[in-house]
């Protein structure tokens, strides 16, 4: 990742995002197969879940800041969110651990947290990406693999 000149950021965007403010390219958040999938109709599938095991490393997918961080959020446990432009973001919940605190600036591939279980106790990341509020199909913007 490139280094952020302190003072270069203008109001239209910063030094991390792409001239449109919304990042060109995503990263996984975490390793692991896909246990359910984005479904727009459906209010317990607005993002992906990746399967893993407890305490695995969850990155940030885009440079951004971390506008949320903490738990008072029903049914998303330990919840981390970026605001990586005026309109996206992407939110990391089920954490066994948050690593970076709100103001934070992070850039793509920095961990964020550890893994932790959902509500029945199985180990995974539940993954969300935002445009305008709305939740978007992270598949859409995630690299394939």
């Amino acid at each position: 990742g490139g280094v952020a000149v302190v003072g270069t950021q203008t109001p239209s965007g910063s030094a991390y995002v792409t001239p449109a403010g919304d990042p060109s390219r995503w990263l996984w958040p975490t390793e692991g197969r896909l246990i359910s999938r984005f479904q727009a109709n459906d209010p317990a599938r607005k993002g992906i879940d990746i399967g893993g095991k407890v305490g695995q490393p969850i990155v940030a997918t885009a440079n951004g800041q971390v506008v949320y961080s903490g738990n008072g959020l029903l049914g998303y446990g330990e919840l981390i969110i970026i605001k990586h432009s005026d309109r996206m973001l992407s939110a990391y919940a089920h954490n066994s651990k948050r690593l970076v605190s709100e103001g934070q600036q992070v850039t793509a591939g920095d961990q964020i947290a550890e893994m932790g279980t959902n509500d029945r106790n199985q180990a995974e990341l539940h993954f969300e990406i935002r445009a305008n509020g709305s939740p978007q199909d992270p598949l859409k913007y995630l690299p394939q693999r």
